[in-house]
């Protein structure tokens, strides 16, 4: 008996399981049959295959190239808003932006990389808290690099159009109407917002693109799909993109207690931010 296209065979969830995991270190345990499901029904269609036996068949027997790709970015998850979480971004312009601008002297620079970007709205956020809160910074010694594996997000937020929906999560109503232009029925950030972020495609297991030395690192919400020995090569990647002063931002159950010692965790009122440990 054929497998209608929204059920899937163990041994084609064990695949796609393995495949997922040596490609993007997501980890898909049992009992996530029904994510793994409802998230490849429509690549299947939209690759012509009757059933997700099909779809797991042509994988098998081309496990690299454009419907792996697919397949990835499907798995991976890409809940995001503006101003997320709210707390990270007041101490960005509490205390952690102007902290290093103290440091920075007369002429301050400063490299932010958001590395799980999705659809745009996080380093929007940032960019839209420095044009309102920082305008004195010259616009081009900020940089705003934002990277994501899926290239459909990032196709999105290169676009940075916005459904009503999205827009209501996260963002103020001012500045709704401050820097953005209605595009249908849909909002658009301003062309000068878009070009202060740039966005580059970045599997995080893999070798990371040529990045400068990074101020602000914002990987929120990321690690809690590694496995420990992902997690823990990730973050000695990341002690060596940020400079030595530089602030490390997780997602609020995401810490490096445990898997890499080199860190120090610094509470800022409601929220808190990482440091390289300085040894003596």
């Amino acid at each position: 008996m054929s497998l209608s296209v929204n059920t899937i065979a163990k041994a084609d969830f064990d695949f796609i399981c393995d495949l997922v995991y040596k490609r993007s270190a997501i980890v898909l345990e049992s009992g996530k049959e029904y994510l793994v499901q409802s998230r490849l029904v429509s690549v299947a269609s939209q690759n012509g295959c009757a059933s997700l036996a099909e779809l797991v068949t042509r994988l098998r027997a081309q496990p690299s190239g454009k419907l792996t790709q697919a397949v990835i970015e499907a798995m991976t998850t890409n809940e995001t808003s503006f101003f997320r979480d709210m707390y990270p971004f007041e101490a960005l312009k509490k205390t952690v932006i102007p902290e290093l601008l103290a440091k920075r002297g007369s002429d301050p620079r400063l490299t932010i990389w958001c590395a799980a970007a999705s659809a745009g709205q996080e380093p929007y956020s940032i960019a839209l808290l420095l044009r309102e809160s920082f305008s004195q910074i010259p616009k081009n010694n900020i940089r705003i690099i934002a990277t994501d594996i899926n290239t459909e997000v990032l196709a999105h937020a290169r676009e940075g159009v916005y459904s009503q929906i999205e827009v209501n999560r996260g963002l103020p109503i001012t500045m709704l109407l401050r820097y953005f232009e209605k595009s249908g029925v849909n909002w658009q950030i301003r062309e000068d917002i878009r070009q202060m972020v740039e966005f580059r495609e970045c599997n995080l297991i893999q070798p990371w693109p040529l990045i400068p030395p990074v101020d602000i690192l914002f990987m929120r919400n990321v690690l809690i799909y590694f496995d420990q020995e992902t997690k823990k090569a990730i973050l000695a990647k990341v002690r060596k993109a940020l400079k030595p002063d530089g602030v490390f931002f997780l997602g609020g159950a995401e810490t490096t207690m445990n898997l890499d010692e080199n860190f120090e965790r610094v509470q800022l009122e409601k929220t808190a931010c990482y440091r390289i440990r300085k040894t003596a």
